[in-house]
């Protein structure tokens, strides 16, 4: 396959990454708060289907091994907003039968060569451990998000997601840039800037609940 078509292909779900991105920086500006729209995890879904597949025709177990970590994390916060079950069946299907169709794929027709993604025959094995590493991290921040909303059964954004999504971040450009890797590199620059500011809006929500919670704590009864 023409790497411009490849290319395209990780692009394309960069950009619905970055869409959910841009929409959740822009509403937590507007409201000084983190804020998780319902948009923001079913842009994840569909971009993480696509960035699998890139990662697929680029022969990369970094990007390969995230998204198949990830995928589930999304659709549970779908349902912990209660918004799956408002979803409509082609909605429903792709997000089901989409992985399905890809692993029956991978198993009967791929032509990829497993070994050489752990060999190191197409990569420098400290180059595929940085990746993995990176990813790993990258991936953990919604693990923890998915722990955190869990316990608060809401779905949000907590601080210590946006920790995470900054040294996942780092380490996966400086991936991307060893990989010659357009995809990465303009995802995770751009990417790192907006974390840097949704932590920045964290730590002043927390600061600001805070004293508003000492205060009420010391008034009189």
């Amino acid at each position: 396959m023409n790497n411009w078509i490849i290319f395209s292909i990780g692009f394309l779900a960069q950009l619905l990454f970055s869409a959910r991105l841009i929409m959740q920086w822009f509403l937590s500006e507007k409201a000084k708060k983190v804020e998780t729209p319902v948009l923001f995890w079913k842009l994840s879904l569909f971009a993480s289907v696509l960035l699998f597949v890139y990662g697929y025709l680029r022969e990369d177990l970094a990007i390969m091994l995230g998204q198949f970590l990830i995928y589930g994390v999304y659709w549970r916060n779908l349902e912990i907003q209660g918004e799956w079950k408002n979803r409509n069946i082609f909605f429903k299907l792709f997000v089901i039968v989409c992985p399905f169709l890809i692993i029956a794929y991978l198993v009967f027709f791929g032509e990829l060569n497993w070994a050489d993604l752990v060999k190191g025959e197409n990569l420098a094995p400290w180059l595929i451990v940085l990746g993995i590493i990176g990813q790993i991290i990258y991936t953990a921040r919604f693990y923890y998000q998915w722990y955190y909303a869990e316990r608060n059964h809401e779905s949000s954004l907590p601080q210590g997601f946006w920790i995470l999504s900054l040294i996942g971040s780092s380490l996966l450009l400086t991936y991307g840039i060893f990989r010659y890797d357009p995809v990465l590199i303009a995802a995770h620059f751009f990417g790192g800037l907006i974390y840097m500011r949704d932590l920045y809006l964290s730590r002043n929500s927390e600061v600001e609940v805070k004293p508003l919670s000492a205060s009420s704590e010391e008034s009189p009864k």
